[in-house]
């Protein structure tokens, strides 16, 4: 399963860099510093094909922090962080991992934090109440 999971982040990270590139060698037209400096890729499609969903905001972003500080408070000091990780443990619960417990251990272990696999169950019951229900 862990082959299935990774080959599908491969596939979405080669998705969103091809998105990226551009067949048009036309040298002749000057380039604008706008569309130079902020290139322009959607990744919600890469990540929705990989199980990710979108970023949340308000009131659920609230309750998902909740609900991973309820495991371990020292997890939501950054919040972002904890946020990105959510997001990708859904990608695992959606996509059949076989061991999705451990599997949310590994990814919210960081910052010198370690997580038992009990504790990534809790953070599965948590995410499947905010972030990530079953599908």
């Amino acid at each position: 399963m862990r082959i299935r999971t990774t080959i599908v982040v491969a596939t979405a990270a080669l998705a969103i860099t091809l998105v990226g590139c551009s067949s048009d060698n036309n040298d002749s037209e000057p380039k604008t510093t706008e569309s130079s400096s902020q290139p322009s890729t959607d990744n919600s499609a890469a990540e929705k094909a990989a199980g990710i969903p979108a970023e949340p905001t308000g009131a659920k972003r609230d309750a998902l922090l909740a609900a991973i500080h309820d495991v371990n408070a020292k997890l939501t000091a950054d919040e972002d962080k904890a946020i990105d990780a959510a997001r990708n443990q859904c990608s695992g619960l959606n996509g059949g991992a076989k061991n999705p417990d451990h599997l949310a251990a590994e990814r919210f272990s960081y910052n010198g934090i370690t997580l038992t696999d009990d504790d990534g169950a809790h953070l599965n019951i948590g995410l499947r109440k905010t972030l990530c229900p079953k599908t």
